[in-house]
């Protein structure tokens, strides 16, 4: 532990130093005025041996710069201002000692000092500062896996699609928050492709987790299921495998899950009470992919309804989470009319070029959930060729 003493009278810098010494912290560095203590802390190149400062004993009454404006300057630097700072003065004026108080000092001694007195406060605040960095640690430890799970997340998501008939494309833009939104998309053969936007209820590390566990399974779920209502509830009997009832535990999503044939010119959906999708014709037409199921995993088995649109012209579909949705406005309706309105109008924007109109960046710092948009182009096609790159 690495203890400063600020006193611009050298008699009491020895006094408190011989104090501390005899006590067993002989780790002590001397400032005769605050202009020096920052100087010190705060210089751009660390002088040979600098280390921390654990503890801040800082004189009352200086010049140029007193213990009460040191101390608030102390807080408002990052660098500085978890560290304790405990007044010593002379003065037993209870308005200047609450000030100092109120302007971030952890404690005060009153002068002549008692070793005794001095002792315990310095114990005191040490244990402060000691809780304060083991806490810290923790924080940035937390902060690490979190950030590591968030690579995890983002590493399953699908990319771009670009074949002779089908396009897709997704933009996402993630929360501070650890979240639960996903998409992907696999080729079940030439001309079909199995197509998901997931939302797994609440934030964190259980949220996440659950979602990687979907994840996992997503793959072989769409391509051995194929038909929605099949993989819908493949999904369900999944997500009902992690329903405890000990413990009340009760994880759930909503999803849009279709399946896009270009040969027969087909969509074949589930809505299990998702947001609803969007398909906007080149003609101008839109309509809605309506829910009409229940979210995957509140129940051990549910009725699933799948919806059939064939369509003979160009189409988007477009597909959100509530992330998105709650971003543009707080009402449904509102905000699906804003997303129908942009998306009709910008016909040749990608996703992401979508979102920035839809979310500008500088509306974002109240963002508290992710948000997916996943944008799927039909085309004409040359001769049916569909590999896909």
């Amino acid at each position: 532990m690495r203890i400063m003493i600020v006193d611009d009278n050298p008699v009491n810098l020895i006094v408190i130093e011989k104090i501390l010494h005899n006590a067993g912290y002989r780790n002590c560095v001397k400032m005769a005025s605050a202009k020096e203590m920052f100087e010190h802390m705060l210089a751009d190149k660390p002088l040979p041996g600098y280390e921390p400062v654990d503890l801040i004993l800082l004189d009352m009454m200086m010049p140029e710069i007193d213990g009460i404006e040191a101390t608030r300057r102390i807080m408002r630097t990052e660098k500085l201002k978890d560290i304790p700072v405990i007044i010593v003065t002379a003065l037993g004026d209870s308005a200047k000692l609450a000030e100092a108080l109120d302007a971030g000092a952890t404690d005060y001694v009153i002068k002549p000092i008692n070793k005794t007195e001095l002792l315990a406060r310095i114990r005191s605040a040490l244990r402060l500062k000691l809780e304060l960095d083991w806490h810290k640690d923790r924080e940035k430890k937390v902060q690490e896996e979190l950030e590591l799970a968030r690579q995890v997340q983002r590493s399953v998501l699908s990319d771009p699609v670009d074949t002779a008939k089908l396009r897709i494309r997704a933009s996402y833009a993630p929360s501070s928050e650890l979240a639960g939104d996903m998409y992907a998309w696999f080729a079940i053969d030439e001309h079909r492709y199995g197509v998901i936007v997931l939302d797994m209820m609440g934030h964190g590390i259980s949220s996440s987790l659950v979602c990687m566990f979907i994840a996992s399974v997503m793959q072989d779920a769409i391509t051995r299921r194929v038909d929605p209502e099949n993989v819908m509830r493949e999904l369900n009997r999944y997500m009902h495998r992690l329903y405890n009832r000990e413990q009340f535990l009760h994880y759930y999503f909503t999803a849009i899950y279709m399946v896009i044939d270009t040969e027969q010119r087909t969509i074949d959906y589930v809505n299990a009470g998702h947001p609803p999708g969007l398909l906007v014709y080149d003609s101008g037409k839109v309509e809605r992919l309506a829910s009409s199921t229940c979210a995957i995993g509140f129940f051990e088995t549910i009725e699933v309804t799948k919806h059939t649109v064939a369509y003979d012209e160009p189409l988007r579909i477009v597909m959100y989470t509530d992330g998105l949705q709650e971003m543009i406005a707080g009402d449904e309706e509102e905000a699906l009319a804003i997303l129908t309105d942009i998306v009709v109008r910008e016909r040749e924007a990608d996703p992401t070029a979508l979102l920035d109109m839809l979310v500008p960046e500088n509306s974002r710092e109240r963002q508290h959930d992710d948000m997916c948009l996943v944008v799927i182009g039909t085309k004409e096609g040359a001769n049916g060729d569909e590999n896909p790159h």
